[in-house]
């Protein structure tokens, strides 16, 4: 009976030593760096081999915070939990300017390997900042720069000067970068010259300066050469067409003004001023051979009637 329980106990034991040597099989990551540039943040490690297998890795950080007031916690990134690929974006887990620790395991199936830690701590101080793209152009008399957008964190420092006189400086300030940046109004047949750098503000640092690229503004006279055909035509269609159009303003507003209306019948003279007089002067003497004086007694018999 002893015999029976005892082999009845030492199974389980026996059925679990294939898991815990295969577990021991899956080793944890190796060689895991960070790739930080222009505040861009990657980790990356050496993957794990299993022939046939595709195995899964999970990253998880540990800032200041969780060391010492959350217990020691460990955060997994969403972002990188289960994927296939040797390389995880902290970027955004990486939030503050504090030391962060971060740490890596294998997973095949139900097996996971150890945790594997990063060599030291990271901050994003140590980031390396690179100049950024550049480009100068005149259009005109109007010097141009193009910069590249490298997101919301970075501004750009950029100096212009003509050439010859790099103690006369300018510096302007800019943080959208989408746009063509207007810097100055050139001066013909002058010669500008521009180089940049970037700052960020959450790490008090700033990187190289651009190659210097220089520009020349355009030429007066060639610009008026180019556009004399174009300033002869409209002067002759001018000398063309002004005077009819103040021929047709004239006519609009003669129209407009005083317009030409028929006089009416009734105010025609149809004989000469003349005659009319004499006739009107008849017309007064027949009313004054009309009229009659009557005496007051003659008055007042009307009025009893």
């Amino acid at each position: 009976m002893y015999s029976e329980m005892a082999i009845c106990f030492q199974f389980p034991l026996f059925s679990l030593i294939p898991l815990f040597i295969s577990g021991a099989l899956l080793p944890a990551p190796q060689n895991i760096t960070i790739l930080s540039t222009n505040m861009k943040h990657f980790l990356s490690w050496s993957p794990v081999v299993v022939p046939g297998e595709a195995v899964k890795y999970s990253v998880e950080f540990q800032g200041e915070y969780e060391r010492e007031y959350a217990n020691d916690s460990w955060i997994p990134i969403g972002e990188c939990t289960s994927i296939h690929i040797t390389q995880c974006d902290i970027t955004e887990d990486i939030s503050a300017t504090v030391p962060y620790n971060l740490r890596i395991r294998a997973a095949l199936g139900t097996q996971a390997s150890r945790w594997a830690t990063l060599n030291g701590f990271f901050s994003r101080v140590t980031t390396s900042l690179f100049p950024p793209k550049m480009t100068v152009t005149a259009d005109g008399y109007h010097l141009l720069v193009e910069l590249e957008y490298l997101g919301p964190a970075f501004e750009f420092w950029i100096f212009y000067w003509k050439k010859g006189q790099q103690h006369e400086m300018n510096r302007k300030v800019v943080r959208d970068s989408s746009t063509a940046i207007h810097l100055e109004t050139m001066e013909a047949d002058t010669e500008y010259c521009v180089k940049a750098q970037t700052y960020v503000e959450a790490i008090n640092r700033n990187s190289n300066f651009s190659e210097v690229q220089c520009v020349k503004a355009g030429d007066g006279n060639r610009i008026w050469v180019t556009f004399a055909p174009l300033f002869l035509i409209i002067f002759i269609a001018s000398a063309l067409f002004l005077p009819w159009v103040t021929w047709k303003i004239f006519q609009v507003c003669q129209y407009s003004c005083c317009p030409n209306e028929d006089m009416p019948d009734t105010l025609k003279l149809t004989e000469s001023p003349a005659r009319m007089l004499n006739y009107k002067g008849e017309e007064i003497e027949k009313c004054d051979e009309s009229v009659q004086v009557l005496h007051p007694e003659e008055f007042l018999l009307l009025y009893d009637l």
